[in-house]
């Protein structure tokens, strides 16, 4: 087993330009992707998720080049390929959704597969709502889990109905193919929607490639026949989930982060983490293209987290060593991600000796003194990243298989290493 230890650090300053977001960089292959003629995508996010994104395309016909600043793409217009091998999607349950869809455009038998784990995460509901616009599509073990079975016709459109409370990836998947459908597509979201800036993230991208669609709220959305994906050049913006990590360690340590490319306007729902940090004390100032953190002593806040999800674990970990109790609410659906981040999370910060109660849709935290222990990572690559935080504050803290970060976040600890004057890693050690 890899280890990586964590060195405290002191007097915290740091200035870090963001890697693209993976949300962005997975919906920006797919509509260059499906659109007809030559895109260029600039600071796309390479990553171990967005990676399986793009060879799933590649699969399916498009013509991919990466070069050091850009990805080049030749898209297929929506002519797809039948790949004579199923298409294997590893770990990411986003790519497994995308794909999903995209798949349904084709003319064929496609099967989308991947790593035990994605194999147990749900997609029935993405299956059955695909169902209602007329493709024919099922589980190969017909426990609602991949692999998937899409035995493509096209899409002839109409209405469809789709589930809010697992993912919202099931909405933004029908988004992204209903422009290649024979006729409108009407969507209705059954339930409250979860994390729905991602589908705010989805809607700007297909409008940056062209594509029209009406909607009211987070409830019903039309997507008119007959439109098509435009080639362009296009810039992913910095990735908000990443930057937790970096306010993390400024607010945890009583540092000073500046981050360069990071948007206080963007539409992604992780960027609420600046107001969640001034909440718990810090202070935040716009720069113009970025955003300034200063840390102060934490202090703990209640909070509903379910237009953030992937920040719970970071969150978690500022609230061990915050003053009082935090209680967050609003994440069930967290079971569901790369691992059960709710258990996983409640582990490994009562190994550290901070008491945790799970709830039915969170977790409660009483702030203490956690102390250095070897951490789990569930290959899960946000507990990764999260608890590292913890070992900038306490002495001992070592992260088990540190390179699951690959999935989001390839260079993450090269990144984490400039957070100081002090290196904030130790050679990794290995046992086994």
């Amino acid at each position: 087993m890899i280890y990586k230890e964590i060195q405290p650090v002191k007097a915290m300053e740091a200035v870090i330009t963001l890697p693209g977001s993976k949300s962005f960089s997975h919906r920006a292959l797919i509509a260059a992707g499906l659109a007809r003629g030559s895109s260029s995508l600039r600071n796309l996010l390479r990553a171990d998720d967005t990676l399986m994104t793009a060879r799933a395309l590649e699969q399916l016909g498009v013509r991919i080049t990466w070069q050091e600043k850009e990805c080049l793409l030749e898209g297929a217009g929506g002519r797809l390929k039948v790949p004579a091998e199923p298409i294997y999607l590893g770990d990411s349950g986003t790519s497994m959704r995308f794909l999903t869809a995209v798949a349904a455009l084709g003319n064929g038998r496609y099967v989308l597969t991947g790593s035990p784990r994605l194999c147990q995460r749900p997609i029935q509901d993405l299956l059955d709502a695909l169902t209602l616009l007329g493709v024919v599509a099922h589980c190969e073990n017909h426990n609602g889990c991949p692999p998937v079975i899409i035995q493509a016709r096209g899409l002839a459109g109409g209405e469809s109905r789709v589930s809010g409370g697992i993912s919202s990836q099931f909405l933004s998947a029908l988004l992204l193919i209903s422009p290649f459908a024979a006729r409108d597509v009407e969507i209705e979201v059954v339930g409250e929607l979860v994390s729905r800036p991602y589908v705010d993230i989805t809607l700007s991208v297909m409008e940056a490639f062209g594509i029209a669609y009406y909607r009211r709220g987070y409830q019903n959305f039309c997507v008119p026949a007959g439109q098509r994906y435009q080639a362009r050049d296009y810039e992913v913006e910095g990735d908000a989930s990443s930057a937790s990590y970096f306010l993390g360690a400024a607010a945890l340590t009583g540092g000073r982060i500046t981050l360069t490319n990071l948007n206080p306007q963007s539409c992604q729902g992780d960027i609420g983490f600046l107001e969640v940090l001034q909440q718990m004390g810090c202070q935040v100032e716009p720069t113009g293209s970025g955003v300034v953190l200063r840390g102060r002593q934490l202090q703990a806040i209640r909070i509903n987290m379910a237009h953030m999800p992937d920040l719970v674990p970071t969150l978690a970990v500022l609230a061990a060593y915050a003053q009082g109790e935090t209680v967050i609410t609003g994440v069930p659906h967290l079971r569901h991600k790369e691992s059960d981040r709710l258990q996983a999370v409640a582990t490994e910060l009562a190994k550290m000796g901070i008491t945790v109660n799970q709830t039915k849709d969170g977790l409660i935290i009483q702030g203490g003194k956690p102390r250095g222990v070897v951490i789990e990572t569930y290959n899960d690559h946000r507990i990764a990243m999260s608890f590292a935080l913890a070992g900038l504050k306490t002495p001992g803290v070592m992260i088990a298989n540190p390179d699951c970060v690959a999935k989001s976040f390839p260079n993450f600890w090269d990144y984490f290493a400039k957070l100081g004057t002090n290196s904030a890693l130790s050679a990794s050690k290995e046992n086994s």
